[in-house]
This record gives C-alpha cells, sequence and structure tokens, in this order.
C-alpha cells in the first residue's frame, strides 16, 4: 500500500506526542515517501500546524467524543485532530478535508473508526461554537503547556503574551551571504534578477536577508556554491558579538548544525577553529555545511563538559559556547518543542549548562572572551545562569556585547525584529596582574 498523506502526518504527530521523537527528526524521512513538492510541503504544513493548535483541536474533541482514542487506536485520535484543523485553518474544501481524513483511516488499520471519524468532523463543520474558548483553561487558550505559560507569566509579567503571540506564527526564512565566496551586493542583485522579494532590515548587518516568502533554498542563487547559510537574524548576532579575528584560536565548543562556525570563518577567514559536538551523527551535518561554503575547520566529536577528551593544553582567544538547552526561543519555528520539553527538563538543563560553563572556562586564556548563548526565554538557564557563573568565578568579568550593543547581556524574544529568541552575554577572563 502506498503512503497516504494524512496518515503520515497522523502517525508523525503519535510520534511527537505520545513517544518524545522529535519532528526535526522523523518528518524529513517521511518526506522521502512522498515525489510531489506540494505533498511534502503539506505535510510539513499539517504536522507543524497540529502541534500549534494541538490544545484546542483536543479541546474541541473532549466536546464531542465520549472518551478519547487510546493504545492502538491513538493514531486514530491525531487524525482525528487533523480533520478537525484542515476544516478549520487549512484552505482545503470541507468536502476533501473530511472524504480524504475518512479514508486516512483505512492506512491506520482503522476501517471500524470511519463513522466515528466521520460524525466529529460533521459536527464540526455545522458546530462553528466548538471554537469558543473564552472559558477554556488558559493552556487551551494559548496552545501551550501550562508549565510553559506560568513560567513566561512570572519572568515577563508585560511581555508574555506577546511571546506566546510570536510562538503561534510561522518563522521567516533568513539567509546569510557568505562573503568569503559572493558580496552582499552580487547576491542582492541575483535574488532581484530572478524576482525573490527580500530585505536587509538591520543596517550594522547587511549580510543578513529576508526573504519576504519562504522557498526551496536549493532554488536560490547560488546554493551549490555556498554564495549564502541559512540562519536566523538571531543566530547572526553570535559570531558578530564573538568578535573573531584573524590567527586567533577560537573553540566553537556545541558547534551543531555549523552555521556559527561558518559565520566565524567568514569574519576571520584565517583564524584557527575547533569545533566540538557531542553527537557524531549532527556532525555529518556540520561537515556538510563547512564543506558547501568553503571553510575548513577541526571538527571533533567530543563533550564539552569533559575537556580531558578533547584539549591539547592550549588555551582558546575566544569561545563560543552555544550550550545545549530548552529552545524555548524557536518554538515558532519547531512547534513541537513545546510537547518534547517538560518542566524538570529546565532544572537539568540548568545543571548541565553550568558544569559545561565550568569546564571550558579554564582552557580561555586571560584577556580572552567567551560568548554564552541560548536559543532560550527562560531566566534560569540565562541571566541566572550567567550571574550565577559571575559569583562564583572571580577571574570572570561582564563586557559590553558590541560597541553598538554595549550591554553585557541580550534577551531576544521571538518575534523580535523578526528574529528567533536568544539570550547572548559576554564574558571575559581577567588578565593577569
Amino acid at each position: 500500500m502506498s503512503a497516504n498523506l494524512r496518515a503520515t502526518a497522523a502517525t508523525l504527530c503519535y510520534q511527537v506526542v505520545d513517544q518524545g521523537k522529535s519532528l526535526s527528526d522523523v518528518l524529513p524521512k517521511a518526506q522521502l515517501l512522498f515525489n510531489n513538492p506540494a505533498d511534502k510541503a503539506l505535510l510539513q504544513e499539517m504536522c507543524f500546524g497540529l502541534m500549534r493548535q494541538l490544545p484546542q483541536l483536543d479541546f474541541v474533541c473532549q466536546q464531542l467524543m465520549s472518551k478519547p482514542l487510546v493504545k492502538q487506536l491513538r493514531p486514530l485520535q491525531f487524525l482525528i485532530y487533523l480533520g478537525i484543523y484542515q476544516l478549520k485553518f487549512l484552505r482545503i474544501p470541507d468536502h476533501a478535508a473530511v472524504g480524504e481524513t475518512v479514508e486516512a483511516a483505512r492506512y491506520l488499520k482503522g476501517q471500524s473508526m470511519t463513522k466515528l471519524i466521520n460524525g466529529v468532523l460533521r459536527s464540526v463543520q455545522r458546530q462553528p461554537e466548538l471554537f469558543e474558548f473564552a472559558d477554556a483553561p488558559l493552556s487551551v487558550q494559548t496552545n501551550h503547556p501550562s508549565w510553559l505559560v506560568q513560567a513566561l507569566q512570572q519572568a515577563y509579567p508585560q511581555q508574555w503574551l506577546e511571546i506566546i503571540a510570536a510562538n503561534q506564527q510561522k518563522a521567516p526564512l533568513w539567509l546569510r551571504v557568505n562573503t568569503k565566496r559572493c558580496s552582499v551586493e552580487k547576491f542582492t542583485a541575483d535574488l532581484t534578477a530572478m524576482e525573490i522579494g527580500f530585505s536587509q532590515p538591520v543596517p550594522e548587518m547587511p549580510q543578513a536577508i529576508l526573504l519576504d516568502k519562504a522557498c526551496d533554498v536549493t532554488i536560490l542563487p547560488g546554493y551549490v556554491w555556498g554564495f549564502f547559510a541559512v540562519q536566523d537574524l538571531a543566530a547572526q548576532y553570535a559570531a558578530k558579538f564573538l568578535a573573531p579575528e584573524n590567527g586567533e584560536f577560537i573553540l566553537d565548543a556545541c558547534c551543531a548544525p555549523g552555521g556559527k562556525t561558518g559565520h566565524l570563518l567568514e569574519l576571520a577567514p584565517e583564524a584557527r577553529v575547533l569545533a566540538l559536538d557531542k553527537d557524531p551523527a549532527r556532525l555529518v551535518r556540520v561537515r556538510e555545511n563547512l564543506a558547501r561554503l568553503g571553510h575548513e575547520a577541526v571538527i571533533k566529536a567530543a563533550d564539552a563538559a569533559e575537556p580531558g577528551q578533547w584539549w591539547d593544553g592550549q588555551l582558546f582567544d575566544r569561545i563560543l559556547l552555544d550550550v545545549p538547552c530548552s529552545a524555548t526561543g524557536v518554538i515558532r519555528r519547531h512547534p513541537d518543542i513545546r510537547w518534547l520539553r517538560k518542566k524538570p527538563d529546565i532544572a537539568a538543563l540548568a545543571l548541565l549548562q553550568q558544569q559545561i560553563l565550568a569546564a571550558v572556562w579554564p582552557t580561555l586564556k586571560p584577556g580572552g572572551v567567551l560568548l554564552y548563548a541560548t536559543c532560550s526565554v527562560l531566566p534560569d538557564e540565562n541571566q541566572l545562569q550567567v550571574q550565577r557563573f559571575l559569583d562564583a568565578q572571580p577571574d570572570a568579568q561582564a563586557i559590553p556585547l558590541s560597541a553598538s550593543h554595549t550591554a553585557s547581556e541580550w534577551q531576544l524574544f521571538p518575534g523580535q525584529a523578526q528574529a528567533d529568541g536568544f539570550f547572548y552575554a559576554k564574558l571575559q577572563k581577567k588578565a593577569i596582574a
């Protein structure tokens, strides 16, 4: 039996929510089952959309079903969510959304459930009031887990609603021109010639290009020759703030997928960069990305928290420490994060970040600079983490991020400047008197 688009989407969402798998892992493999680019795009749209709206879809189901489907029928529960999502949020004709969803049940061994699925979807068509959530729990109103809503309310009483609203949006597509291979002027001229709309909204970073509309990046000018990298604006600040110089010895301590490594080598082509990542599988992509862009770095599979595994005793001039984190700043780009991450994860991640920071600090030379970075919006991983380190480390001092960003820390919220949520803090090791 050939792959069915809606059955595949329901199965992927089941794997994420019930089995804890990441869409980043399972979706690309599933897209290989479909040859038509439109089918690949629709599969992603359905999975991402269901992840964004899951609490509301479930709330509607609770009003129409006496009890949720369980055990081996769970993928069919996600198929029902998917049917409701199509009716409410996609420009698919109602008759097609209902008919195709009911048909997909047969691919999930759910022939006996087709009448139930059809009945639920018909009820959704007839009762638009089902999507009124004023009296629903806050987790349903916001489409976010309760623990995360509470954490955001506590940390940002003025901005939490804006953060949640941004998380519900689709992320834009940012590019970074690889100035080692192509000038910004040539690349933008090529985009104009192809009638691809774009802007350069950050004057201090002209190589940061925001496309008017997301597209398949492989069709953009110079993809094969490495004229550009795909990288969100927020992540592009990492290399700018670290400010590498030619001849320096630089550590990129948690480097995958390699976007920041490449940017460092664009700003300082003659720097020596050691790029580490704990996961050898993720380093495959780092090597591919650097090769396409024409950059060279020493790449090692090693745990940054265990310098004995990888450090030869030569001190680094600069360290980029983009630590493992909750990724709560990139939920709009990875909507499944809100269901994969659990409240206890935050304390565990904060402890891991603390261990990595303490482990790599001795490898930095006196006078050297460390840039601490996360794609999180939670203070435990960011401001509080840095403050703990400064309190415990007498030879560490906070310094301005750059000439134009004179604070030593910066918390970007998702959607701010059309960028992802990110945190940066710049630390310097006090020189020996």
